[in-house]
Formats: C-alpha cells, sequence, structure tokens
C-alpha cells in the first residue's frame, strides 16, 4: 500500500506545473476547456520574462472524447525584456538548454521550453515544443530576445 501511495505521489507531481506563475486564464467553451497562460521567468537570464499559453481540457471534453490523461501539444509562447538583462552561464551550444517542463499527459508527454543563443545575431531564441517519447509532435512556437545595442551584462563575459 505504501508503495503504491509513492507511485501515486511521483505521477502526480510529474504532470504538476513546474516553476512558472499562471497570470490567466481564458474560458473557450461550456465543456470546460481553458487557455492557460503563464509568466516565465528564465533563470538563467534576468530581465528576460516568457509568457507561455497552452490548451487544459476540461472534464466534460476529456469523457466526451476519451484520451483522458492528457493535453493537446499546442502553445504559444512570446519572451520580451522586462528590465536590465543579465546572463549567467548558459548553454551555447546547437540545442541550446532547456529552461522550462511540464507535463501535459499522466506518464511521459511534456510541454517544454528551449532558449538557443544565437551568436551571428546577437539574439536569445525561447522555443516551445512538446516532447513524447514516440510520435514527437511539429506543433512548436517560437520567440526572440534580441541582445544587439542593448546593455546587457554576461556574468561569465560575452562569448
Amino acid at each position: 500500500m505504501r508503495l503504491a501511495l509513492l507511485g501515486a505521489a511521483f505521477l502526480l507531481g510529474a504532470v504538476a506545473p513546474a516553476a512558472a506563475d499562471e497570470v490567466g486564464r481564458v474560458g473557450v467553451d461550456w465543456l470546460g476547456n481553458d487557455i492557460v497562460v503563464e509568466a516565465l521567468k528564465d533563470p538563467k537570464v534576468d530581465g528576460v520574462t516568457c509568457h507561455f499559453s497552452y490548451f487544459d481540457r476540461g472534464v466534460v471534453d476529456r469523457l466526451q472524447k476519451g484520451n483522458w490523461f492528457e493535453n493537446p501539444s499546442n502553445s504559444a509562447i512570446s519572451c520580451n525584456q522586462t528590465g536590465p538583462i543579465t546572463i549567467g552561464k548558459i548553454d551555447m551550444g546547437e540545442g541550446g538548454e532547456e529552461v522550462f517542463k511540464q507535463g501535459i499527459s499522466l506518464f511521459w508527454k511534456k510541454q517544454v521550453v528551449n532558449r538557443i543563443y544565437d551568436k551571428k545575431n546577437d539574439t536569445l531564441i525561447y522555443l516551445s515544443h512538446s516532447r513524447q517519447v514516440q510520435n514527437g509532435s511539429a506543433k512548436m512556437a517560437i520567440s526572440t530576445v534580441p541582445l544587439y545595442n542593448q546593455n546587457v551584462v554576461w556574468t561569465n563575459g560575452k562569448p
């Protein structure tokens, strides 16, 4: 019994939202479906905030259409400078690094935001997409924060 409770707690924790603050929720139909808007501060880039939206299925919709434990992969993202920009140690690789992740199904489907630094154009790119074990989704959204001619502080020196 104790192991079952620990397993259930783990699964519930796997689908709980990560470090983002819900700032809005818009009902889109009478079935209880909502569009959720969250604010996400980049943990390694002070002064940049992303507003991220996704579809949250209501109970009636889940009962009608089945697939009870999963939200769609649809999302939108907009990232902007919201204060002085200070960039810490960020991944400069082609794939960038994961800034945010939350479960959108009971098991393995995740909604993810990656940050990529485009050195040539001196721009931070934020890519929102879903990640699944198989049958990956091509649904994505992208937002950029240009650093050109900005007073940006690089704590480890500009690359």
